[in-house]
């Protein structure tokens, strides 16, 4: 049975934690969204050995600590946004603001991920406390 799509094309996934949330998850995201969520997964596993990963609220979530979460993504219509938890302590900072005074946004467009930027503000946001969600 194929995932429901939430507004704006956000797959509903069960809570659930570890990796296969996560990659049905991806796998349920539309058009070329699914690209982009691969190659969010992938540059945070190559970037962060031994991720913890987990699926809540309908968005991946994941972890270099045991306690926190440093990042998460969700699908929206024109984009996928990835939410920094403790955004405003990366440099450069990244560019979408929050009512949340730590937290930026990443908002992914088709055709516009710069890899490298979000490789190192993933290494960033890694080593900061995570957030307890």
């Amino acid at each position: 049975m194929e995932p429901k799509l939430l507004s704006g094309g956000n797959p509903q996934i069960a809570k659930g934690y570890g990796d296969a949330p996560v990659q049905a998850y991806i796998a349920a995201m539309p058009g070329w969204k699914r690209e982009i969520g691969q190659r969010i997964d992938a540059v945070i596993e190559r970037t962060v050995p031994g991720v913890r990963k987990a699926v809540k609220w309908n968005s991946p979530f994941y972890g270099a600590d045991e306690e926190g979460w440093f990042l998460s993504f969700h699908c929206f219509t024109r984009y996928v946004k990835v939410t920094f938890f403790q955004g405003a302590s990366l440099h450069p900072v990244p560019p979408g603001k929050s009512k949340y005074e730590a937290v930026r946004y990443l908002d992914i467009h088709e055709g516009a991920f710069d890899e490298a930027q979000f490789a190192d503000w993933v290494k960033q946001a890694s080593k900061l406390p995570g957030e307890r969600l």
